[in-house]
């Protein structure tokens, strides 16, 4: 009885007895210590892309004399082959990583949103076209496809960016069109088609709110992809150009000067394989209370 009064209304409703429940994002909890300790570590990773001031300064100041020097009590992570503080750069080389990996997810995620909707609702033609299409560009693996976008459009942080976008959307749009296709099936979207409401106001009111969580659960599990695709690409010189500091540029430079400073590769790589590893366990942790399971 509850759906017909809600589409006449256009108030909140409750899809719990209309037969299906609403898609919702997990309660509070208190997490596991490993969870705790990969939300900690992202948490500073983004503290470092905001305000990289806070933790270091002047990543680009050069002293040849300084050259390939260990960990001292002023350089703690060493310099580089131009005598720059290897940990200067690696705070103010957050940024760049993480405009890459989390900016490319979230445009991904509208993108592929978009995408799924129009699939699930444009109607059986426009709907086939659409998933063909996602099944063209999934068949690519995400870092070749990223390769193919950046050969078209050239090297730079925003094309990178865009080029992770087009590898990433398809996975988001299968999702969207899968949760839109269950919550137009349900008995207050019929009840609300029968009478008569716009379709706009069932998309924004009904169908949305049920494909908002999953999607959420699905681009923090897809942070860890795009960060690695990112760092892939400036490794081939792909990504933001020097003198710009950049964990995958850094990693390609370190490579001639492995036999004189084997920490030069070591600390880039160790931030690229952390912060992949804690946006992981963390968009993992997620996706398991999403599901009612204990994460592991």
């Amino acid at each position: 009885m509850s759906a017909v009064p809600d589409a006449v209304t256009g108030g909140p409703y409750e899809p719990a007895r209309a037969g299906l429940p609403r898609a919702r994002l997990p309660r509070a909890g208190l997490p596991r210590p490993g969870v705790a300790l990969a939300v900690a570590f992202f948490a500073l990773v983004c503290l470092a892309a905001a305000f990289p001031g806070l933790l270091a300064h002047a990543p680009d100041q050069v002293n040849p004399a300084l050259a390939l020097r260990g960990p001292t009590a002023g350089h703690p992570l060493g310099t580089d082959q131009l005598g720059r503080d290897v940990l200067a750069r690696l705070v103010f080389g957050a940024r760049p990583s993480l405009l890459v990996g989390v900016g490319s997810t979230l445009l991904a995620g509208v993108a592929g949103a978009a995408w799924g909707l129009l699939a699930a609702l444009g109607g059986r033609v426009a709907g086939e076209a659409a998933m063909r299409l996602a099944d063209v560009l999934l068949s690519f693996p995400a870092v070749l496809m990223a390769l193919l976008v950046v050969a078209v459009l050239g090297p730079g942080t925003r094309n990178a960016a865009l080029a992770i976008t087009v590898a990433l959307a398809p996975g988001f749009a299968r999702v969207v069109r899968a949760q839109a296709l269950v919550v137009r099936g349900s008995p207050y979207v019929r009840a609300a088609v029968g009478l008569g409401l716009a379709p706009a106001r069932i998309l924004l009111r009904h169908i949305a709110p049920n494909v908002v969580a999953p999607l959420l659960v699905l681009a923090t599990v897809n942070v860890g992809t795009a960060l690695i695709a990112g760092a892939s690409l400036s490794f081939l010189g792909l990504g933001p150009q020097p003198p710009a500091p950049e964990w995958g540029a850094m990693l390609a430079q370190s490579r001639d000067y492995l036999d004189v400073s084997w920490t030069l590769a070591l600390f880039p790589g160790a931030a690229i394989t952390l912060t992949v590893m804690a946006a992981t366990v963390a968009g993992r942790a997620l996706q398991a209370r999403y599901e009612g399971r204990e994460a592991r």
